[in-house]
């Protein structure tokens, strides 16, 4: 492996992290400069492990295949480092430069395959089953990049990437159902608020639904409070990343909160990012 290839494998994570839309930033001008690259790559492998689950039209049973080779294909590029595919070669330089844990990668890959087979939650404990190895992972492995990845921190970032995977369920309620037959929301609650699957079938924004996601919408809200102080704990760019993270989370569920329909999805404007960068810099 020569260090051209090298740069070139990290150019290609860049790239192709770029092309993708996020309400939160990835591997954004904020973060220090020597660490973008690395967040792109630990990004374009869980965007193509997510990409498996949700599109394509290969059967369920190829699509799993598949994400048993990426998991695979992470453990065999850390043997073999000079690997042929870029974003293997760029992540098993990330993982060793920071001694990444690899059960991180194996839980994004165990959380994407279960997308594939499991389309309904029956309580919130196994909601948050699913954000321990689908959003977790991700907030621990920044830790591990920032060098900060105590019991305190990696606590405090759970809190936080499960209240902001919950938010992003919580964006796409219609998407989710109808282009992946998927809902994310604990039947138990469903059921407790009288709302059934033709909610979700017909979108109808009665007041079961909406008292249904203001639940949801305050659990969300307590999971950033109970992870806010990680903002403060991080120093320099990387806690004022972070706290825009939480800020944009905050501004998604306030914007939820207020609209009347639950099944349209939330956009930030220009007024909303300024709040956000305001929020971020006086913590």
């Amino acid at each position: 492996m020569t260090s051209r290839n090298l740069h070139a494998a990290y150019q290609y994570c860049q790239n192709m992290a770029r092309m993708h839309y996020e309400n939160f930033p990835v591997a954004s001008l904020i973060l220090p400069h020597q660490l973008r690259k690395h967040v792109a790559a630990i990004y374009v492998f869980a965007r193509m492990a997510d990409d498996l689950a949700d599109e394509g039209q290969q059967s369920a049973m190829n699509r799993l295949q598949a994400l048993q080779d990426m998991d695979n294909a992470v453990k065999k590029c850390l043997a073999n480092p000079a690997s042929d595919e870029p974003v293997y070669l760029a992540l098993a330089d990330t993982i060793q430069r920071f001694n990444l844990p690899v059960e991180l990668f194996s839980d994004l890959i165990s959380a994407f395959s279960q997308d594939i087979t499991k389309k309904r939650y029956a309580t919130f404990n196994d909601l948050l089953d699913y954000c321990r190895r689908s959003a977790n992972p991700v907030g621990r492995l920044m830790l591990h990049l920032y060098k900060q990845a105590d019991a305190d921190s990696c606590h405090l970032s759970d809190n936080i990437c499960t209240a902001l995977q919950l938010i992003n369920f919580f964006q796409d309620l219609h998407q989710d159902y109808h282009e992946m037959g998927r809902i994310y929301i604990p039947l138990q609650d469903m059921t407790a608020c009288g709302v059934t699957e033709q909610h979700f079938q017909q979108a109808i924004s009665d007041h079961s639904m909406q008292r249904l996601m203001q639940i949801q919408y305050q659990r969300a809200a307590g999971l950033l409070q109970r992870g806010a102080r990680l903002g403060k704990q991080l120093h320099g760019r990387s806690g004022l990343e972070t706290r825009l993270i939480i800020a944009g989370g905050e501004r998604i569920l306030h914007k939820l909160e207020k609209q009347e329909n639950p099944f349209s999805r939330p956009r930030l404007n220009l007024n909303d990012k300024l709040w956000m960068l305001k929020t971020a810099l006086l913590p």
